[in-house]
């Protein structure tokens, strides 16, 4: 069973940084597309950035651009969500997802896995 666990999330003042880590079960985690969500309270779960399986093409949501960075690191099947100068409005629940095949990798819809969450608390 597939199974991905996030990790690295905490309370950070306004302007600081996190590195969420996601790692997963499975042997062949290198050729799956892996996504980062986040859910806030009373609030849909939402796109954050994505990155193809071999690394060629990363995803943003325009709210998270310039300032997180989505990585991986193979040898450890992990994928990383580095965040800098967080806002109060990036505070939410995190979730890493992954699939197989997919066509849009902005859709939450369209992943088959997905970890517990990580919560991020971004204070004023």
């Amino acid at each position: 069973q597939v199974r991905l666990v996030e990790s690295g999330g905490g309370l950070v003042q306004a302007g600081g940084s996190l590195r969420l880590s996601c790692v997963a079960s499975m042997r062949t985690f290198t050729v799956y597309h892996t996504g980062w969500f986040r859910q806030a309270p009373g609030k849909e779960r939402e796109f954050v950035a994505a990155r193809s399986w071999k690394g060629t093409n990363t995803y943003y949501s325009d709210s998270v651009k310039g300032r997180f960075t989505i990585s991986s690191d193979n040898a450890k099947n992990t994928v990383y969500l580095q965040m800098d100068n967080l806002r109060p409005e990036d505070t939410a629940v995190y979730y890493c997802a992954a699939a197989n095949v997919i066509d849009n990798m902005r859709r939450d819809d369209e992943y088959d896995y997905w970890g517990q969450g990580t919560q991020v608390t971004v204070s004023t």
